[in-house]
């Protein structure tokens, strides 16, 4: 799905910023946002996903879900640690994954309270789950809770794109990235995709 915020948001950039408004010209199909499951899943799937191809990271996804039967804390928590490696997890992500389903099963990460809390609060809340960096979170913002205001300047294809439409492609730190940045507010997240889209059309 497309945002509702999305076209305020292309408009408020296109006005602010030249090099946005022409990519905001050049790609004009808006945002299609999805999520795959509930919070627990997604942030599952993201660990599954870590440092392998989407490929295998499906493959290892469909054995996984498979085991677990109903993809919930309580179901995950219950699987032994071997039986989750058969599924072409690594020992270490079984770790993660169980990590993940007690913070969600004791409600230590509880997403009812998300709606009423900021994108750094979740941030800090998500980060102590091991096998979760900030990066993780920042993408769980944009694409899973559609948050419009997120910048994440740890992102290397943010890097890219932004070296390369503002700085001749030379290299930016990330106090320069946030400077440029700072014009696109309260709309970081769709200047973002929209700067992403100039690396890779076909995949957005």
């Amino acid at each position: 799905m497309t945002p509702d915020y999305w076209q305020q948001a292309k408009a408020h950039l296109a006005r602010r910023d030249k090099v946005l408004k022409r990519f905001i010209k050049a790609y004009p199909a808006d945002a299609d946002l999805r999520t795959r499951g509930d919070a627990f899943q997604t942030l599952a799937r993201s660990i599954v996903g870590q440092q392998i191809s989407v490929k295998a990271a499906q493959a290892i996804w469909a054995r996984f879900a498979a085991a677990a039967g109903k993809m919930t804390p309580a179901n995950v928590m219950a699987l032994p640690v071997e039986g989750m490696r058969t599924c072409g997890l690594s020992g270490q992500k079984a770790l993660y994954l169980k990590d993940l389903a007690v913070h969600f099963d004791t409600r230590t990460v509880n997403p009812r309270r998300w709606p009423r809390m900021a994108d750094e609060a979740i941030i800090e809340d998500l980060v102590r789950v091991k096998g979760i960096g900030r990066w993780s979170v920042e993408m769980f913002l944009i694409f899973h809770l559609m948050r419009p205001d997120v910048l994440p300047v740890g992102d290397l294809g943010l890097r890219r794109a932004m070296e390369r439409a503002y700085n001749d492609g030379k290299a930016l730190t990330l106090a320069e990235m946030r400077e440029i940045g700072g014009a696109w507010t309260p709309w970081s997240s769709v200047a973002t995709w929209y700067l992403w889209r100039s690396l890779d059309p076909v995949s957005f």
